[in-house]
């Protein structure tokens, strides 16, 4: 996103914590309802074209989608929806990937409550690797032919009693509305999103053999030293790097391996 639509989704997460550090609010049922805005905005293109059409005046945008949504949904979600159609976007699409990360984020805030913030993310990231070592579970949770009750019904049946309730959900919904994602990009963008509702960085790490908690402890202190922020480590063992630690934070990488090393002197030697 750019100019106007990061600061209409800055404005609107503004809105959603104010809103959700109340207890009363049922956030579980605030993700349902702003994920249920999300699939009828995908649907109906020119809804959300005449919701972000900037000739209009926001007031009235505001006035329309209360309108289309009472009965609907709760007045939370219509009050947040209502607020952010009143902002400026500079495209129609960034409205609805803003309403879809607050439904996320939703169920993300109702983890927290529930002291398993951690294991959500957690769970997202292992989930994650699960989905990459298996073609045949990928294919079967994105095949294009197959219904969409069943692809979730699947997602219940391999989660279902094994996770954390919110990961169960986010994952279902991801199945459900892929919005044109792979579904590795769908569940990093989760664990982001997760990441950041503790103001923390996520570091993928990977390792021959598992860390222990000790070598954990300082490698965290050691990034978060580095990074000026406290880092959650994503933790994955790959015996093909043979020793030493790859640890991966955004789109920058730290490569302490023995494979990386004697890869670089290969090169050398063929240089």
């Amino acid at each position: 996103m750019n100019g106007a639509s990061r600061e209409a989704l800055a404005a609107a997460r503004e809105r959603f914590d104010a809103l959700t550090d109340s207890t009363s609010v049922d956030a579980a049922k605030l993700a349902d309802e702003l994920a249920a805005v999300t699939a009828l905005l995908d649907r109906e293109v020119s809804l959300r074209r005449v919701l972000t059409d900037p000739a209009q005046p926001g007031e009235a945008k505001a006035e329309l989608a209360a309108r289309l949504l009472s009965g609907q949904v709760g007045g939370e979600t219509i009050d947040l929806v209502s607020g952010m159609v009143r902002s400026r976007w500079s495209r129609s699409r960034d409205l609805v990937d803003s309403i879809e990360e607050l439904a996320s984020a939703a169920d993300l805030v109702a983890a927290q409550r529930a002291g398993a913030l951690d294991d959500v993310e957690d769970e997202l990231f292992r989930f994650g690797r699960i989905i990459s070592s298996s073609t045949e579970l990928r294919s079967a949770l994105t095949d294009r032919v197959a219904t969409t009750s069943a692809k979730v019904t699947l997602v219940r049946e391999l989660l279902g009693g094994r996770v954390n309730p919110a990961t169960e959900r986010l994952v279902a919904r991801l199945v459900a509305q892929p919005r044109g994602r792979s579904l590795e990009a769908g569940l990093d963008a989760l664990s982001r999103l997760a990441a950041a509702r503790r103001n923390r960085l996520v570091a993928v790490v990977t390792s021959a053999v598992p860390l222990s908690d000790q070598h954990k402890q300082r490698l965290g202190a050691a990034l978060a030293k580095l990074y000026g922020h406290k880092v959650h480590l994503n933790l994955d063992v790959d015996p093909e790097v043979l020793g030493g630690i790859e640890v991966r934070v955004g789109d920058e990488i730290i490569d302490g391996t023995v494979a990386d090393r004697l890869g670089e002197a290969a090169r050398r030697m063929a240089g």
